[in-house]
């Protein structure tokens, strides 16, 4: 990974705070100063960070008695109802409460990178996304152009999703899904995940037999070793940051886990040492087929489509688009350049695309041959 020129670094809630879910001041140090070291030698970086909510809880809970009260009173006092009554307001308090952290934290979370990179005489610029922001293909070019326009300026752009407004199905996966749609979106060599395990484990990682997988290959089966579960103050978990790593992969990005503590990480791998798992990429995709991959979740409707068309898109070596032919069920409206889920009769999913036109046409011309294709293979990702 040493003659990477672009690489996005994510940094997860648990390496950025104590135990006490507080900020660790050393640990973002250090993360900066290397990040400032990669600079100097050509390295563009994109730094996707979490750690606003926990700031938050630093300023309110652990500040003056008068805000713990406060938001203490905010955290119960509407729970006052029984039932699926009491459930509703528990959630919709849950959703304010984390509101109010990440608000009162992104303040100071960025104030503390700007003094950080301000001390080495660098500058960093806050960028907040949501799943909206990457909708459709104009949103998608108008965040890319502020990427670059940054990176340009010599500017590290210090990302985080906006949990002020995302909520329910604006709401990433976690940062992992943020940080490789940004690794994506901006044809980025390398995403290295920080976490707060050196990486993919042949057993528990508290287990002293149980060692790091170094590399993982694109049909390596490496879900039998995770386990359940999430981190102690983050979203996500290890299964997510390896979906993560095996669709980077799968789009020509290399990406690696590794401890987020250890001491100069960012320095090592970039020098080419691999401190935990490597996820081997594969043929690099064109930058049309990495949105297309990465739409996800945003998909209008759904395709369902008959054995041989699956065989026929999925075939080694051949570049196929989905003709009408294959089609057998056609679910929503949606209209042309729209992104389209495409399952099997078994409600397996192939791939998504983007189709070349609307619903009704594709529902006059379903099942027929000589049709022009739903979705051209220059927009079709296979899962």
């Amino acid at each position: 990974m040493s003659t990477s020129r672009r690489i996005i670094v994510k940094v997860g809630t648990n390496v950025l705070t104590n135990p006490d879910g507080l900020l660790d001041a050393s640990t973002i140090a250090s993360l900066v100063s290397q990040i400032v070291a990669l600079k100097a030698k050509g390295t563009e970086v994109i730094l996707v960070s979490s750690g606003a909510m926990a700031a938050g809880r630093g300023v309110i809970c652990h500040g003056e008695r008068s805000r713990t009260m406060t938001f203490r009173r905010r955290s119960t006092s509407r729970i006052s109802s029984f039932g699926s009554a009491q459930d509703d307001m528990r959630s919709r308090d849950d959703v304010a409460n984390r509101q109010i952290l990440a608000a009162v934290g992104q303040v100071h979370l960025m104030k503390r990178y700007a003094e950080l990179f301000d001390s080495h005489d660098a500058l960093c610029a806050q960028v907040l996304a949501t799943k909206e922001d990457f909708r459709d293909r104009r949103h998608y070019l108008n965040m890319r152009g502020c990427f670059s326009s940054l990176l340009e300026e010599g500017i590290v752009p210090v990302v985080n999703e906006n949990d002020v407004v995302a909520v329910d199905e604006l709401m990433f996966t976690d940062n992992d899904e943020l940080a490789g749609l940004i690794a994506s979106m901006t044809d980025a060599d390398a995403l290295l995940i920080l976490s707060s395990v050196p990486g993919i484990m042949t057993g528990n990682p508290d287990h002293p037999r149980s060692k790091i997988i170094p590399e993982v290959r694109s049909d390596a089966d490496w879900k039998k070793y995770l386990r359940a579960g999430t981190s102690s103050f983050g979203r996500g978990g290890m299964h997510t940051k390896c979906e993560t790593g095996r669709k980077m992969a799968s789009l020509g990005i290399t990406t690696s886990i590794c401890l987020g503590r250890e001491p100069d990480v960012l320095l090592n791998i970039e020098s080419g040492k691999n401190p935990g798992t490597v996820f081997l990429p594969e043929k690099s995709k064109s930058s049309i087929k990495r949105w297309v991959a990465e739409g996800d979740g945003q998909e209008k409707g759904i395709i369902t489509i008959n054995t041989c068309a699956v065989e026929a898109i999925t075939a080694e070596g051949r570049a196929r688009s989905l003709l009408p032919v294959g089609i057998v069920k056609i679910e929503g409206d949606f209209e042309k350049n729209d992104l389209l889920k495409i399952r099997d009769e078994r409600g397996k999913d192939i791939g998504i695309g983007r189709a070349q036109y609307a619903s009704a046409p594709a529902k006059e011309v379903m099942g027929k041959q000589g049709q022009k294709a739903l979705i051209h293979y220059d927009y079709l990702y296979l899962s």
